[in-house]
C-alpha cells in the first residue's frame, strides 16, 4: 500500500537530487523529508517544511530553496496544485480527479484496507506484554486501561505487517503470592465455621467466595497443617480463571500466559546469573547479591538475590528479558506498566545492556491512573468488594465498546476520567456510538437500495464531485496514515480521533447528499462511496477492538 506521505517524501528527494545535478541547488546531504498535514485546510492536504531545515546547508533563503525544488518536481496525477508559501513551505493539494479514483481501490482492498504487508525478509516479531499485575485479586478498572492499551497496540502492529504475540506475565512466585495463600487459608477456615481473625492483606470479598467454594468442595480436608502450596495453587488458578473471563468480556485474549516460576524451573535464571557473574557484574554486600551499576551501586533496587537467598523481582525481570530476546528471538519487546513503575525503566534497560543485548529492542509504555465518576462525581466504592471497582462491574453497566473507547481517548501518559453516565449515553455525546451509528446508517442505506433495486455495479466514481463527497474521500484515504502513525508512535489513542473525524465527514455527506435517488448512475457512484466509508469505519473499529453494528 502506497502512503502519500512517503510518496511525497520520495518526490521531494528526487527533485532535490535533480536540482543538485545541474547546479540549481548546491550539493549537500538533505535532512529527512518531513511531510505534515496542515492544521489549516486552505494550505492544502500536505505541507513540507524541509526548505527551512536546508537553509543553513544550502546557504540560501528557505523560499528560494522551496521554489527551486518545486521547479524540479516530477509530474504526477496526484496533485492539482503545488505551491510555495512563506517562510519556506511546499504545500500540496490532492487532485479531485485522483481522489475519486481511490474509492475503487478501497473497495478492492476490502477488509485489508489500512493494513500493510510484512516488510521484506518476512514479518518482524513483536511481543506486547500487558496487564501483568500480580494475580492476587480481580481485574480492576486501573488495569483495564493497561489491557485496552496493550490489546489495541497489538492490533495495530498486526495491521502494520508484524508478527505479534500478546502475553500475560504471571507473577506466581514471591512474598505476595505467599500472603495470598495465607489469606485464603483464613477465609477457608472461616467458611468452615472457625473463629479466626480476618487476614491483614487481601481482605476483599473475592477471597471469601473462594474460601466458601473450597469448603464446599473439600470439607475440612485442608483445615489443619501446612497447606500453603495447595492454597497458593487454588488462589492462583481461580483468580486467573476470573481474569481470563473478564478480559474476554472486553475482547482481550492472550496468546500466552507466561509463568514467572518457569524462569527458575527451566533454568533461565541460572543461565543469566552465570552470564552476569562471568562478566564480574555481580557483587556481594550486606549478605545480598547486587548488580553492578555505572550510576548507583547503592540503589537497593539493584539487588538480585536477597540476603536470605531468594531472588528478587528484579532477578526475574532480567531473566525474562533474556527469555524474550534470546530464547524466543523477538525483534521487539513492548511492556505496558503503570506510571508508578517509572523507576524500573532505566534499571531494566541497564540490565538488558549488562546481558549484552540491544536495549533499543525494549520499549516500556507507562500509563496514568483512571478515576471513575458518575456525572462528574467520584465513584469510590465497589458494591462487590468494598475497596475497588472491577472491570466486570463497569462493563456490565456501560458495555465493552464504551469501556474500551473511553479508555483509549487519551494518550497513555495522561491521567483520565471515566464517567459512567456519559459512557452509557447512546448519543453524539458518546463518540463510540456516534462512530458506530455511522456504520449502522450505511447498512440502512444498502437495505433501502436493495428495496429499490439499486446497486453500485458499474458506478462511475468520476461523478462524485460534491464538496461533502470529496471531503469524505479525503478522510477515508487518511486511514492507512492513521494506522501507520499510531503504530510508529505507540499511540493507539490516535485511532479514536481519526474515527470521530471520519464519522463526522460521513454524517455531513449523509446530510448533504441523498444516496438512493432517481439518477441511477449517481446512485451507483454514491453507493460505492458509502461502501468505502463502511469498510474504513469497520476496519478502524476492529483495530480498536470494538463491535461493528448493523443497526442501533
Amino acid at each position: 500500500m502506497k502512503l502519500m506521505q512517503i510518496e511525497i517524501a520520495r518526490i521531494i528527494t528526487t527533485a532535490i537530487e535533480s536540482a543538485q545535478e545541474i547546479g540549481a541547488l548546491p550539493h549537500f546531504a538533505p535532512p529527512e523529508i518531513v511531510v505534515e498535514r496542515p492544521k489549516d485546510p486552505s494550505h492544502g492536504d500536505y505541507a513540507v517544511p524541509s526548505a527551512l531545515q536546508m537553509a543553513r546547508l544550502a546557504r540560501m533563503a528557505p523560499l528560494q530553496i522551496a521554489e527551486r525544488i518545486v521547479n524540479f518536481l516530477e509530474e504526477t496525477a496526484y496533485f492539482s496544485k503545488v505551491e510555495v508559501a512563506p517562510p519556506g513551505f511546499i504545500n500540496f493539494r490532492l487532485a479531485e480527479s485522483w481522489l475519486v479514483q481511490q474509492v475503487d481501490n478501497v473497495l478492492q482492498r476490502g477488509p485489508a484496507y489500512g493494513c500493510f504487508p510484512p516488510q521484506k525478509g518476512g514479518p518482524k516479531k513483536v511481543q506486547v506484554e500487558f496487564l501483568s499485575a500480580n494475580p492476587t485479586g480481580p481485574f480492576v478498572v486501573g488495569s483495564g486501561r493497561n489491557a485496552v492499551l496493550g490489546d489495541t497496540l497489538a492490533n495495530l502492529f498486526q495491521a502494520s505487517g508484524y508478527e505479534v504475540q500478546r502475553e500475560y506475565y504471571i507473577n506466581d512466585v514471591g512474598t505476595q503470592i505467599d500472603h495470598l495463600a495465607t489469606a485464603l487459608q483464613v477465609r477457608y477456615a472461616q467458611a468452615l465455621g472457625e473463629e479466626v481473625a480476618d487476614p491483614k492483606e487481601y481482605a476483599g470479598q473475592y477471597l471469601v467466595e473462594i474460601g466458601e467454594v473450597l469448603a464446599e468442595e473439600y470439607g475440612d480436608q485442608f483445615l489443619h497443617g501446612d497447606n500453603t502450596d495447595f492454597m497458593r495453587r487454588e488462589a492462583l488458578s481461580r483468580i486467573l480463571n476470573t481474569i481470563r473471563e473478564d478480559t474476554e468480556l472486553i475482547g482481550v485474549r492472550f496468546d500466552r500466559w507466561f509463568s514467572e516460576a518457569s524462569l527458575y524451573t527451566e533454568q533461565t535464571y541460572d543461565l543469566v546469573y552465570s552470564k552476569l557473574e562471568s562478566q564480574a557484574l555481580l557483587f556481594e554486600r550486606d549478605g545480598a547479591i547486587w548488580l553492578r551499576s555505572d550510576e548507583d551501586d547503592e540503589d537497593k533496587e539493584n539487588v538480585v538475590v536477597r540476603s536470605d537467598g531468594r531472588p528478587t523481582y528484579f532477578a526475574s525481570d532480567i531473566a525474562y528479558v533474556w527469555d524474550k530476546l534470546v530464547k524466543r528471538n523477538f525483534d521487539r519487546a513492548i511492556y505496558i506498566w503503570g506510571a508508578d513503575h517509572h523507576g524500573h525503566v532505566k534499571r531494566l534497560k541497564g540490565a538488558t545492556e549488562a546481558l549484552t543485548l540491544d536495549p533499543y529492542k525494549i520499549t516500556i509504555i507507562l500509563y496514568q491512573l483512571v478515576s471513575i465518576t458518575r456525572d462528574g462525581e467520584p465513584v469510590r466504592q465497589s458494591k462487590r468488594s468494598g475497596d475497588f471497582i472491577t472491570v466486570r462491574e463497569v462493563v456490565e453497566e456501560i458495555g465493552s465498546d464504551a469501556f474500551r473507547f473511553m479508555l483509549l481517548t487519551r494518550s497513555a501518559d495522561s491521567a483520565m476520567e471515566l464517567d459512567l453516565e456519559l459512557a452509557k449515553r447512546e448519543s453524539s455525546e458518546n463518540p463510540v456510538y456516534y462512530i458506530q451509528y455511522a456504520h449502522a446508517r450505511i447498512t440502512s442505506i444498502f437495505r433501502r437500495a436493495k428495496e429499490d433495486g439499486a446497486t453500485m455495479g458499474g458506478g462511475d466514481v468520476n461523478l462524485l464531485e460534491h464538496p461533502s463527497e470529496i471531503e469524505l474521500i479525503r478522510q477515508i484515504l487518511r486511514f492507512p496514515e492513521a494506522v501507520r502513525f499510531a503504530t510508529d508512535n505507540l499511540a493507539p489513542h490516535q485511532l479514536t480521533y481519526y474515527a470521530q473525524e471520519l464519522a463526522a465527514a460521513f454524517h455531513a455527506f449523509y446530510r448533504d447528499c441523498h444516496v438512493v435517488i432517481e439518477d441511477d448512475e449517481l446512485t451507483a457512484a454514491r453507493l460505492k462511496l458509502v461502501k468505502a466509508a463502511q469498510i474504513t469505519l469497520a476496519n478502524n473499529l476492529h483495530i480498536m477492538g470494538m463491535s461493528v453494528p448493523d443497526q442501533m
